[in-house]
């Protein structure tokens, strides 16, 4: 079952599971506007593409709820977003 990861793991932006995020084949979440544009549809771990993250019906969120563990890598095209 796909894991519904609840934040982007580039700008740290929470991604309910509504949300428009973008995943790969590993499951690496991203927002819509990092996905897109900091990556260029690409991810950085694998080199793979996103694709729209699919919305699990709210009826089945409270039996299969999304994750709350939040997950973060430091990528190079992040930084900027992480500056203090």
């Amino acid at each position: 079952m796909l894991t519904l990861k609840p934040n982007c793991e580039c700008c740290d932006k929470d991604l309910p599971p509504t949300a428009d995020a973008r995943v790969c084949s590993f499951e690496c979440t991203f927002c819509a506007d990092c996905g897109d544009t900091v990556f260029a549809n690409t991810c950085p771990n694998c080199g793979g593409n996103f694709v729209p993250r699919p919305i699990r019906p709210a009826r089945l969120l409270e039996k299969f709820p999304a994750s709350t563990e939040r997950f973060n890598k430091d990528h190079p095209e992040c930084s900027h977003l992480h500056a203090s």
